[in-house]
């Protein structure tokens, strides 16, 4: 038996097939995967990420440590504004990635992801001895994501009228403190929504009223079809402490001025973008008939001895092909083959954003 979210008995009740993920016990569907993923792209979905930590970092120094820790610079955003960063180790490799939502003065709350929480939190312990610094997790908090065209509408008949009009003066990637809730225009679906952090025992109760409001419920096999439609990474596929940003597709995400902030990382990757960054995150799409993308596939270029090799793929659901990320040596052109069951099948090679609030983004080969 798996760690479990204080939704797991309404997963179990409500038909959910529960798998392990990073050690917990959670809804892989709850009956029919497409169905799911349908509902978040057109209409309204949501789902228990309950099993993410939550991490307050509190205190006189929690700016100056925040801007150390982080490849991006938290000194860009203001109170009520979230960022999305990678944490790196030495060597410029991924530890996590992670979104910080700064709530007031010297008061971040930080979401990081599920296997890598424990680690994350004494990578966190060990890297804050020179600052005036507060790591508090809270494992008491739980955290709905409610995501699609409709979310916000449908969260706001649901919720108090100070969420409402804190909604309603939020925009994307903003985030308000209502109570004991923290409210934020965040997700990993590629379409507008709501995260709602909140106490443990009123997830219960918040997840009835959606439902009663119309909202779908959606287990990870759809969460992971509307992250890669939309291009999104998952650690430990995509990214992980061998990969730099430069690497997985998200160099957006550092953050290199000022040029005298000292970031854990920082000289590694300084050092890959002077010598050349060797390998990229690439987008991959087929339409032959049958044809299935996944993990590890090796994908071959005709003008390029070196391979690559896809790092998450699968079927999607709202374009009708496969679709893939894969980690390719830099400069191979925009057509490849994978090889698939001892055949080579014919793919393009695209930007790795294939779907947003949506509308199609790519065409297959």
């Amino acid at each position: 038996m798996g760690n479990r979210t204080p939704l797991f008995a309404i997963h179990q009740a409500a038909g959910g097939k529960i798998v392990d993920f990073g050690g917990w016990d959670m809804p892989l569907h709850y009956g029919s995967q497409i169905r799911e993923h349908e509902a978040v792209r057109q209409d309204c979905g949501m789902f228990d990420v309950s099993h993410m930590r939550v991490v307050d970092i509190t205190g006189a120094g929690a700016r100056d440590f925040l801007r150390y820790l982080l490849a991006n610079d938290v000194a860009r955003i203001a109170p009520g504004k979230a960022l999305y960063s990678a944490m790196l180790n030495e060597q410029g490799g991924i530890i996590d990635d992670l979104i910080v939502y700064f709530m007031a003065d010297s008061n971040y709350r930080v979401v990081v992801n599920c296997a890598t929480g424990p680690g994350d939190i004494a990578w966190m312990q060990n890297q804050a001895g020179a600052f005036d610094v507060a790591i508090t997790p809270q494992p008491q908090l739980g955290i709905i994501a409610v995501q699609g065209p409709n979310a916000l509408a449908r969260v706001r008949s649901v919720v108090c009228d100070n969420a409402v009009a804190a909604l309603d003066a939020m925009s994307v990637f903003g985030c308000a403190q209502v109570g004991r809730w923290t409210l934020a225009r965040t997700g990993y679906t590629g379409e507008d929504g709501v995260e709602i952090i909140l106490p443990a025992d009123s997830c219960a109760d918040l997840w009835q009223r959606l439902i009663n409001a119309g909202v779908t419920p959606v287990g990870l096999a759809a969460r992971d079809t509307l992250r890669l439609e939309a291009g999104m990474n998952l650690y430990g596929n995509d990214m992980d402490a061998g990969v730099s940003p430069l690497q997985a597709n998200l160099a957006w995400t550092v953050a290199w001025d000022p040029e005298d902030r000292n970031f854990i990382g920082r000289s590694a990757l300084e050092q890959e973008r002077q010598s050349g960054v060797k390998y990229q995150l690439v987008g991959l799409v087929v339409k032959e008939r049958g044809a299935v993308l996944r993990s590890h596939q090796v994908v071959k270029f005709p003008d390029c001895a070196e391979t690559g090799e896809i790092t998450s793929g699968t079927f999607s659901p709202t374009l009708g092909y496969a679709i893939a990320m894969a980690r390719v040596p830099v400069g191979v052109g925009n057509r490849a083959v994978v090889e698939i069951r001892g055949k080579d099948i014919p793919v393009a090679v695209v930007k790795p954003c294939f779907v947003r609030k949506g509308k199609q983004l790519v065409s297959a080969a």
